[in-house]
């Protein structure tokens, strides 16, 4: 059956206020007047019966939104809408006079609170925290605002020690027209003074930067109290010259609203709220807004301190992993790069290392650990203080794999990592290279022909149970060797494989550039490698470490073999003198042979095989001795009465510097002098 209205039934009676929502936000922030036109909802009221699932009609305006304007006529404000809503929404300032008027409906201040929130949810760290607070609330909630942090914030659980010191950390207010500011100013510190805004904000926007909170003071008192409160209350009246300054005026009436910033576990700072003479003062609601606003942004704050002390430590973590300088071998120019996977993300894994040897060989070490984690950072540390303890032992390549997978395996059943280890010997120009699951080095050639090395890729380390195998390959001078991790040549975008392939042809692009007789520099090249890499090319770690072989000419090497005879250290004297002869190094004579004959004197007192004498002439003089016996002499004050034991006393007083080194098959014992 279809029931008709008569004329006088269809009249629709003014639409009702909607009912406050259940969330208790809205109920703190329920405006106390009840709007001309609304339906009395209170107790004891005649309210008409309405179905559960009726819906208000088409023909009825929804009172929380602003009724369209006929075509033609212009629009006009709504209850608590500005004059013109592009400039509310755009930020731009008014004429004196035309401010945005106050939020008196529960659905501005619902919305405003949840938008403001949003927007100082958005921020990671603490200055986009901040902003995000300033932003919000100027000029929709006010027309300035002061936020003071804590001086210096405490992070966690940790007790600040101290008086309580509050910095201003960022001001915001609206700019005059006659400014010619077209946006908020957002920018830290004193603002410049104003023309044409009201005496009373511009005087409070040049405040001190830093307030020493008294002990049991005013300003003390409210911020223990937590709740915001209008500057025309008592304990305001008191507190915000504190805070302000002395000398600063504070606007009349509720134009101010200071309200305390709390942490989890305490006030860490206060933030002000100012309007201008021109605008509608504060209501009572709006502390609950400004509440709102204070507990979100300490909240956010909180966590922002507590990130940044973790990206802190994340930091110094892979920093102390990483070698803070390379070594300058002889023979040998390194180069080395680090990139994190992201900003978010700045642990991982990867590592690189440069070990000098005996005999002036230098260990070249690359690895990577699985994972972007503080553990990854930790396995990547004892992994890498365990190769250079193998590197000083001097054992093959392939060994030092072999005991970095049990160490591995000590760690963990999960701790996987690959890795790539090589020895350079500058004077044999040759290179030995074990590979445990890693990409494979490049070798730059000097003409500028780029190779991927073809060596045997091993299992990862920690799998256990694998054999690992080296090679020896040529390492001509001038050519340059590539070490990188996977996050260089591998992501989402392309494989492994076509990643060395592009690595390679952009070496080889990069070579031809400085022509086939010199070399490119090593750090521009370094930089050229990573700039292969796109704007989401990144999705893990690098490490990556270049090294330059120069080598050392034959000519500059004088090698012997002694028999372990009394007569072998006066022979070693006259070698010595001989090569310094050629050489042009007859200054250095007297202190070569006196250094000389000691150190081959202790070899010949224990070695049972031959020794050996080697002299290399770089940007020093070096002068190695080897025997067969593992024990490292050890310096000592000899005593008066002693006919020896001050051959290493001697050393030590007239070398440069000097060292033992133990090998496998014995140990080398060296010197080096300045040829100047």
């Amino acid at each position: 059956m279809t029931e008709h209205l008569t004329p006088h039934e269809g009249r629709k009676a003014p639409a009702a206020r909607p009912t406050a929502p259940a969330d208790p936000r809205g109920a703190l922030l329920r405006s106390p007047q009840t709007p001309q036109g609304a339906r009395d909802t209170s107790p004891g009221a005649s309210v008409p019966p309405t179905s559960e699932h009726s819906q208000p009609s088409a023909s009825e305006p929804d009172p929380g939104r602003p009724r369209p304007a006929p075509d033609g006529v212009p629009a006009q404000p709504g209850p608590s809408g500005p004059p013109d809503g592009e400039e509310r929404r755009t930020g731009r300032p008014r004429p004196p006079g035309s401010g945005p008027t106050a939020m008196r409906r529960d659905g501005d201040r619902l919305r405003f609170v949840g938008a403001a929130t949003r927007r100082i949810a958005r921020g990671i760290d603490l200055d986009e925290i901040v902003m995000g607070l300033c932003r919000a609330t100027v000029p929709t909630f006010s027309d300035a605002i002061l936020v003071y942090l804590r001086d210096p914030l405490p992070v966690g659980d940790e007790r600040p020690t101290g008086p309580l010191v509050l910095r201003l950390r960022r001001t915001d207010r609206l700019r005059s027209i006659e400014e010619g500011a077209e946006e908020p100013d957002t920018d830290g510190g004193t603002l410049p003074s104003l023309q044409v805004v009201q005496p009373d904000i511009t005087d409070v926007m040049g405040t001190a930067e830093l307030c020493e909170v008294r002990h049991g003071g005013a300003l003390a008192e409210v911020l223990r109290g937590v709740r915001p409160v209008f500057a025309d209350s008592a304990a305001a009246r008191a507190a915000l010259p504190e805070l302000l300054g002395e000398r600063r005026t504070v606007p009349t009436g509720q134009r101010a609203i200071l309200a305390p910033l709390r942490g989890r576990r305490r006030v860490i700072g206060a933030a002000v709220f100012l309007r201008r003479p021109d605008r509608p003062a504060f209501e009572a609601d709006d502390l609950l807004v400004a509440a709102q606003l204070a507990t979100h942004s300490a909240l956010g704050i909180d966590k922002a301190v507590l990130y940044g002390r973790e990206a802190y430590i994340a930091d110094e973590l892979q920093r102390t992993m990483l070698p803070e300088t390379l070594p300058r071998p002889t023979g040998v120019r390194l180069a080395s790069r680090y990139l994190p996977a992201a900003e978010t993300a700045r642990v991982g894994g990867d590592w690189y290392d440069a070990i000098p040897l005996p005999g002036s060989r230098v260990a070249l070490v690359v690895g990577d650990v699985m994972g972007h984690s503080m553990t990854s950072a930790a396995i990547m540390g004892q992994l890498r203080t365990t190769a250079q303890t193998l590197a000083g032992l001097d054992l093959p390549p392939q060994e030092v794999l072999h005991h970095l997978d049990e160490q591995a395996q000590r760690l963990g059943s999960d701790r996987m990592a690959t890795c790539l280890y090589a020895v350079y010997d500058p004077v044999s120009h040759r290179i030995t290279i074990a590979n445990a699951g890693h990409p494979p080095p490049v070798l730059l050639h000097l003409g500028g022909r780029a190779e991927v090395l073809r060596v045997p890729p091993g299992a990862p380390i920690g799998v256990g149970g694998v054999d690992f195998e080296a090679v020896e390959l040529d390492a001509p001078a001038g050519a340059t060797l590539l070490l990188y991790t996977d996050g260089l040549v591998e992501s989402r975008l392309r494989d492994v494989w076509t990643g060395i392939e592009q690595l390679r042809e952009r070496l080889a692009a990069t070579a031809q550039l400085t022509g086939p007789d010199h070399p490119p520099p090593l750090e521009a090249l370094c930089d050229e490698v990573l700039d292969m890499l796109g704007p989401g090319d990144r999705d893990d770690d690098i490490a990556l470490l270049a090294a330059r072989f120069d080598g050392i000419a034959p000519s500059d090497v004088a090698y012997w073999f002694l028999e372990p005879e009394d007569a072998t250290p006066s022979r070693a004297r006259r070698l010595a003198r001989s090569a310094l002869v050629r050489w042009g190094l007859e200054d250095l004579t007297d202190s070569v042979e006196l250094l000389v004959s000691e150190v081959v004197t202790n070899a010949v007192r224990y070695a049972s095989r031959p020794i050996t004498l080697r002299l290399l002439r770089t940007d020093v003089l070096r002068c190695e001795v080897g025997d067969d016996v593992p024990q490292l002499p050890r310096l000592r004050q000899a005593r008066a009465t002693d006919e020896g034991g001050r051959g290493l006393y001697l050393v030590n007083k007239m070398a440069r510097r000097w060292g033992a080194t133990r090998l496998s098959t014995g140990k080398v014992v060296w010197f080096e002098l300045n040829r100047n």
